[in-house]
């Protein structure tokens, strides 16, 4: 049975005629998304993909429809040779297509990094819109923040009790606090008046080598002591820490930063120990050897003494006797100064003014020691209070001051005795200061030390200033001395005022 053609047929001339039209409805839309939007990839992509359509649909309808009409007309010959033409024209029209949909696939991924950067841009434009318009807010609110922090540390760099300073490599000081200046003793207009160097302030030059050689090997020194010298040539005994900060390749000179802490304080009081140490044990020796001295002595006193009543005062005998009880009673004094410097017996305190004191011990001095050609000043304090004291040790310490400083002078010179009262402290300070040669650096840490002098043989048994010591420790005072070679000595003593006045 031989089915009818017409319906085949009507299908594919109308099928290809709706193709056609739909295809270039298609194109038109694309069309007009196109011109609301020439810059869109979309829309060029459907573009040219509609193009490719229409030309597919036009060119496969036309084929159908003369396919068609040759078979009717029965030309199957001529559409034979034509067939091939058509089958080509829509294979290159899919060709076509493919190849718009592969090139704008590239397109398309270009298209999105455009996109981000452009997102990223407009982003960057946000803030560059933000910065230009609160810029002057944020660098005044940053200003404020610098000023605070700075503010903050140069407030540590002022009030900081140890010394800050900031120097080149080379020592040229950059920078130092308050508290540098006044442990030198300058004051900061002077000291800057001129380039002023770290190491011109350091008593010993191997210090400073030594300090530089260990910031270049290490960057850092911790804990180095040292001697520095003050304004007045005086010493002062220093811990040294600090730290070399390299500019790197900003361009600034490296510069070192320093922190110089005081010791010297630390180290008299670490002296003042081992001295009080170093004479407890001396004490604890002489006490010994003045008990096992003196019995002999008083009984080789004794019986010079006895022999000396039978013998003629004017025999050669009565005076070898009378050289015997001399130097028998002196080596006595000696003995009952080493009790008295190894003795610690209770002291009997009473309230006493100190300037009658001095007064009675100067007299005292005056009428049994040659003082004619030596100039006695005296500078008191007349807001002190009573003291509560042992007056007689207390003028036996004064008076081994006085009779030292007698000895320092000579036959001419000046002795100043002074005092002061410090109220919030309610401490006395005695000060004794001489004319003299004065006492040798080496000699300073020794004077306290029992039987050390300076004197010649025979002037002195080296027990004097033990003594002192001992009776001022006592009373719960400190005894310091100051000396400078041709300059004379200054003994400073410091006791305590009495709580309360007599009788109240």
């Amino acid at each position: 049975m031989t089915l009818p053609f017409f319906p085949i047929w009507l299908v594919d001339v109308v099928g290809s005629i709706m193709m056609t039209i739909l295809s270039f409805l298609c194109l038109g839309v694309v069309f007009e998304l196109k011109k609301s939007d020439p810059y869109n990839v979309m829309w060029t992509y459907l573009l040219w993909l509609c193009f490719g359509l229409a030309a597919f649909a036009i060119s496969r309808s036309a084929g159908h429809i003369l396919k068609h009409q040759f078979l009717f007309s029965g030309h199957e010959v001529i559409w034979d040779s034509i067939r091939p033409f058509s089958g080509a024209i829509n294979t290159l029209t899919f060709v076509f297509v493919a190849s718009v949909t592969l090139f704008f696939e590239h397109i398309w991924k270009i298209h999105q990094q455009v996109l981000k950067d452009k997102q990223d841009l407009q982003l960057a434009h946000e803030k560059l819109f933000y910065l230009n318009q609160n810029l002057e807010d944020l660098v005044a609110k940053r200003t404020e923040s610098l000023a605070a922090s700075e503010s903050k540390y140069r407030r540590i760099f002022e009030v900081s009790k140890d010394m800050i300073l900031v120097s080149k490599k080379d020592g040229q000081i950059v920078d130092m606090n308050p508290a540098g200046y006044k442990m030198l003793g300058y004051n900061e207009s002077e000291f800057f008046d001129k380039k002023k160097y770290f190491q011109t302030v350091f008593a010993k030059v191997a210090d400073w080598t030594t300090i530089q050689n260990t910031l270049e090997e290490k960057g850092f020194i911790s804990s180095f002591e040292i001697e520095l010298k003050r304004k007045n040539d005086s010493h002062i005994r220093c811990l040294l820490s600090g730290s070399l900060d390299r500019s790197g390749s900003s361009g600034t000179e490296d510069t070192i930063h320093y922190l110089v802490k005081d010791i010297e304080q630390k180290k008299l009081i670490e002296n003042q120990i081992a001295q009080t140490d170093k004479l407890a044990s001396i004490g604890q020796l002489s006490a010994g050897i003045a008990h096992g001295i003196n019995n002999p002595l008083g009984i080789i006193l004794g019986y010079t003494q006895l022999i000396l009543r039978d013998e003629d005062v004017e025999s050669e005998r009565y005076a070898d006797l009378k050289i015997i009880e001399k130097h028998a009673k002196n080596c006595r004094s000696v003995v009952e100064d080493l009790l008295n410097f190894a003795r610690r017996s209770q002291t009997e305190k009473e309230a006493i003014r100190i300037h009658e004191v001095l007064d009675q011990v100067l007299n005292f001095i005056q009428h049994h020691s040659e003082l004619s050609n030596i100039e006695i000043e005296k500078d008191y304090d007349t807001n002190i209070p009573p003291l509560l004291l042992d007056e007689k040790k207390i003028k036996q310490a004064l008076m081994n001051l006085i009779m030292n400083a007698k000895h320092a002078v000579g036959k001419s010179g000046a002795i100043r005795l002074s005092t002061a009262y410090n109220r919030s402290t309610k401490q006395v300070i005695i000060k004794i200061d001489d004319t003299g040669y004065g006492i040798e650096k080496k000699n300073i840490s020794r004077i306290f030390d029992p039987f050390f002098t300076t004197k010649p043989t025979g002037e002195g048994t080296g027990l004097g200033l033990s003594v002192s010591y001992g009776i001022i420790k006592n009373h719960g005072g400190n005894i310091f001395v100051e000396s400078e070679p041709g300059k004379g000595t200054t003994f400073t003593v410091v006791l305590t005022a009495a709580s309360r006045h007599p009788g109240g």
